[in-house]
């Protein structure tokens, strides 16, 4: 009953969540949150070396190496992992790696271009919403849309639905991490002109959606059959 009850708690947590990047989209507030940072003249902190070299290049080395770093911890756990037994632990590697490649996947099929290749800031492309990228052109570069560095923290949410059944003081920690890292990567990127603000939203909604899905086909197979990976390492 107790998984009965998490899975439509889950449900409703996600749904309201798509509710609400919905209405954000109907907004139009998107222009006018750019226009804070940019202008006709670009976005003067797009080459900042805090905003490049640390944010941008550094964040995503180290997302890389963290995400290096789960997959070995499958076989090899440290710390919080070692409370997780093995299927637990693939788990957490396999939703977030899929995490990354949807979004990936959607990145590369819009046509929806960043802030700073549109003329509002100086560039040759016009604006068009980013679900209308995917069949109109916007005279730009496209590949913009959901925003790919955010996901590269916001893909780790994964680790809140793994953690949830050991330890809920753990999750929420691990969760708070994860959102405080994709919103401040994703905020960098806005700053830069590389991102409006539903690039961002949109990009954590996925890994979020795809992180429960990858929970409930766990959950279910461990109704189905015996757990052939259980609490004692091999």
């Amino acid at each position: 009953m107790q998984d009965k009850s998490d899975e439509r708690l889950l449900a409703w947590i996600s749904l309201t969540l798509v509710l609400l990047l919905v209405s954000w989209d109907l907004s139009g507030l998107d222009m006018a949150v750019a226009r804070l940072s940019g202008s006709i003249d670009g976005f003067p902190l797009r080459e900042h070396w805090l905003l490049t070299s640390v944010l941008h290049e550094g964040g995503r080395r180290v997302s890389w190496a963290l995400a290096l770093a789960l997959c070995l911890g499958v076989w090899w756990p440290v710390g919080w992992l070692s409370l997780l037994n093995l299927s637990q632990r693939l788990q957490l590697a396999v939703g977030t790696l899929a995490a990354v490649m949807v979004v990936a996947w959607v990145k590369s099929r819009s046509g929806t271009s960043c802030p700073w290749d549109l003329n509002d800031f100086g560039g040759l492309a016009h604006y068009v919403p980013h679900w209308a990228g995917f069949w109109e052109a916007d005279g730009g570069v496209g590949r913009c849309f959901p925003a790919g560095h955010a996901s590269s923290a916001f893909a780790f949410v994964s680790g809140y639905f793994v953690f949830r059944q050991v330890s809920p003081r753990i999750a929420y920690l691990w969760l708070a991490a994860v959102l405080i890292s994709g919103f401040g990567l994703g905020l960098a990127q806005q700053i830069r002109g590389a991102h409006f603000v539903s690039h961002t939203l949109w990009s954590g909604a996925m890994c979020w959606l795809v992180a429960w899905c990858v929970d409930l086909v766990w959950r279910h197979t461990r109704r189905l059959q015996p757990p052939f990976f259980t609490a004692v390492d091999i």
